[in-house]
């Protein structure tokens, strides 16, 4: 870790310094950090979390956020909420795998049939299983918001094949299954934070990355990669997640306020995003991106071998999510 870094991490502590919760003349009050910026769907999904909890409790709790990594990264951010000097962050599930390990099924590749599965599972009793399996980590789940799916990008090259990957450098996120997935289709997994990907493009550091479209369009990276190929090969959500210690010191009535309000926000958030996907679809190409619609099934074939390799570890989950469409 260089010196910056360490030196930002001590900063954020003194400044926290077990004050995640803190009291205002009004009340309690949550802060809550994360690395998307302000005009990003999930951001002004969790102001509108914030919102109705301000609203259900009568100013009694407020919800403090801090967006664009001013607090650390995501990595850091979930670390804060383990000692309690943080109470809430949004991550991307891909990073929660590291604490919880059944999140891991999230990285399958071409998991969900459509949006309509996706919503089916976030809703379900699996899901919310799945939300708590990091509390034995002090990580405890709220609730999902939607990420659409995942695609590749790319300064030079257009991604229309797999064999397009071969040689490139792709930023990934600090996910195993992430890093198998583009080994598996022949690319150079490179994890890098999602607040340093602009100036990693910009220098070279990567030749490319994958995300979805609101992302690649409220990020700027549109600036740097003229190719973005729709292959969709994962479809991972966000989670909000509050420190498990901060949690269980609410009293039962914060904690409602708090899960009424998380839900409410979520299912806002699809709202948004639905509507955000469209205007960074439309800006993008405005932009002079070229836009690729590759055939999917080259790179769902390619993608098996991790699919595979999950499935020995955990045949099961998978098996329950496909059947959620049945439901």
């Amino acid at each position: 870790m260089s010196e910056s870094a360490k030196g930002k991490i001590l900063l954020v502590l003194v400044l926290l310094l077990l004050t995640a919760c803190g009291k205002k003349e009004e009340g309690k009050s949550l802060k809550l950090a994360h690395s998307l910026g302000v005009t990003h769907p999930v951001h002004i999904a969790m102001e509108y979390f914030a919102e109705r909890v301000r609203e259900k409790s009568g100013g009694k709790l407020s919800i403090e956020i801090y967006p664009s990594s001013q607090l650390g990264s995501e990595r850091q951010a979930l670390e804060l909420l383990q000692i309690g000097s943080l109470a809430m962050t949004k991550v991307s599930s891909a990073v929660m795998e590291n604490f919880s390990p059944k999140l891991k099924v999230f990285g399958y590749p071409y998991l969900f049939r459509d949006r309509e599965h996706r919503y089916k599972l976030y809703d379900s009793e699996l899901g919310k299983e799945l939300l708590l399996d990091g509390e034995k980590y002090w990580l405890r789940g709220l609730t999902y918001f939607d990420a659409g799916s995942r695609s590749f990008y790319s300064m030079a090259t257009p991604i229309k094949t797999p064999e397009d990957l071969q040689g490139m450098k792709i930023r990934v996120m600090q996910s195993p299954t992430a890093i198998a997935l583009v080994k598996a289709l022949g690319g150079s997994p490179t994890p890098v934070s999602w607040g340093e990907l602009y100036t990693s493009l910009q220098q070279g550091v990567v030749d490319g990355a994958e995300n979805n479209l609101p992302s690649f369009y409220s990020s700027k990276h549109y600036e740097i990669c003229k190719n973005f190929s729709i292959d969709q090969h994962t479809a991972i959500p966000d989670v909000l997640v509050i420190s498990s210690s901060i949690y269980e010191d609410l009293s039962e009535q914060e904690k409602m306020w708090i899960n009424e309000s998380a839900r409410e926000a979520s299912l806002k958030e699809r709202e948004l995003w639905e509507a955000a996907e469209k205007e960074a679809l439309e800006e993008i190409i405005k932009a002079g991106v070229k836009v690729n619609y590759p055939d999917k099934d080259k790179f769902r074939e390619e993608s098996k071998v991790v699919i595979e390799a999950l499935k020995q570890k955990d045949t099961s989950l998978y098996n329950l999510v496909q059947e959620i469409k049945d439901l």
